[in-house]
């Protein structure tokens, strides 16, 4: 789906410094792990660079879709919400975020990596996955590294000046995020071959596996900028609803988007059988007889049909489940608005232009759904 003029500014105020600041960490761990005699780790980080976009299979530098880096945006969007620690008037006060920015961002890749693998994904961003381009045990590894640098590069921001106890806070608190998002894995691979998924079930797989980082990023940056506990606790607020609202968004997107909108087949989510938050939905509220055809199609081992979806997105009026789902996200959306107002933000440009462009990230996903 194209974005907006406006979300698109608000997105791209930092891309380019967070790109610098990922890319020039990602030398420097390079330049001390390679071995100058032989060239044996080099296809390790260039596999890297490829998932990253930055290189091409055979790793010759390309200018490919790094995605939106809306995490460490939003880290960098907190970190200034909250005041920069005071530090707003020097040209050069993001470098004291910058090294967690680019650590949200590898950490996020990382998970990519493995999703990809677990799911069984061909393709990423309109190329090749790691694992189809090099196989599953060299695409594990290189996850596996992917991690372990993002955890060296947060670690620069004692370089930044940033006070060892809050480094270490920093640190704990995406160990932490990391084991959430393996358990949000966890319960969304699980849940495959299970029919009694509740959709309080899937809320709570969500928040782990989609919203956690999220809230990690915004938590993170709150804490670089502020010791104020009440401003890190909105902050956080904040980046809990925007992550379950923008999983929300995407699942009404697979179901009810049109190709112009999402630039992928209508109903795709139907027909790829996903267990989104709209099927779970139905089945919950579905009279026996829809409730037995949902459960029969899902399970069937044959291509779902034309005809078959339409009887799925018939249930689905029935059942009120695309209102039922806009009113959700509309929900998460007021959270993420009140959060945002509850924030006793320092009042410097930089704050108040990172609160209004979190705000037009909530009507961006707000507007984005409704009829």
């Amino acid at each position: 789906m194209a974005l907006s003029s406006t979300i698109q500014s608000a997105l791209q105020r930092h891309q380019a410094t967070i790109q610098e600041a990922m890319h020039n960490a990602f030398m420097k761990v390079q330049a001390a792990s390679t071995d100058t005699e032989t060239n044996d780790l080099q296809a390790f980080y260039g596999q890297i660079q490829y998932h990253l976009g930055w290189v091409n299979a055979d790793f010759v530098p390309t200018h490919s879709n790094p995605g939106k880096l809306l995490r460490p945006t939003l880290l960098l969007l907190a970190y200034e919400a909250s005041g920069a620690w005071g530090l707003t008037e020097s040209k050069t006060y993001l470098h004291r975020a910058l090294p967690a920015a680019a650590a949200i961002e590898l950490t996020h890749n990382f998970t990519l990596i493995h999703d990809d693998i677990e799911d069984g994904d061909a393709e990423r961003r309109h190329r090749p996955t790691l694992w189809k381009r090099w196989g599953i045990p060299q695409a594990i590894n290189t996850g596996d590294g992917l991690f372990a640098l993002s955890r060296l590069v947060l670690w620069d921001v004692l370089a930044e000046g940033v006070e060892g106890d809050i480094a270490a806070r920093l640190g704990a608190l995406l160990d932490h995020t990391c084991l959430v998002i393996a358990e949000g894995q966890y319960l969304d691979i699980s849940f495959e071959g299970r029919q009694d998924i509740s959709v309080a079930m899937y809320l709570d797989m969500i928040r782990r596996k989609t919203a956690a980082l999220m809230a990690c990023a915004a938590e993170m940056g709150a804490y670089l900028g502020t010791r104020d506990m009440e401003t890190i606790r909105r902050l956080r607020d904040f980046g809990n609803a925007m992550g379950i609202a923008f999983q929300v968004r995407d699942d009404l997107l697979g179901v009810w988007a049109t190709t112009t909108e999402l630039g992928k087949t209508p109903a795709g989510d139907v027909y790829r059988r996903k267990k989104s938050l709209p099927i779970l939905h139905a089945l919950e509220n579905a009279n026996s007889h829809d409730q037995q055809f949902l459960l029969t199609v899902y399970q069937q081992e044959t291509p779902i049909t034309n005809a078959q979806v339409e009887a799925v997105l018939a249930i689905f009026e029935r059942t009120h489940t695309q209102t039922y789902c806009r009113a959700f996200l509309a929900e998460q959306c007021h959270l993420a608005y009140e959060a945002l107002a509850s924030v006793p933000y320092a009042v410097n440009p930089q704050a108040v232009r990172a609160i209004e462009d979190m705000n037009i990230m909530v009507h961006f996903v707000e507007e984005a759904v409704k009829g």
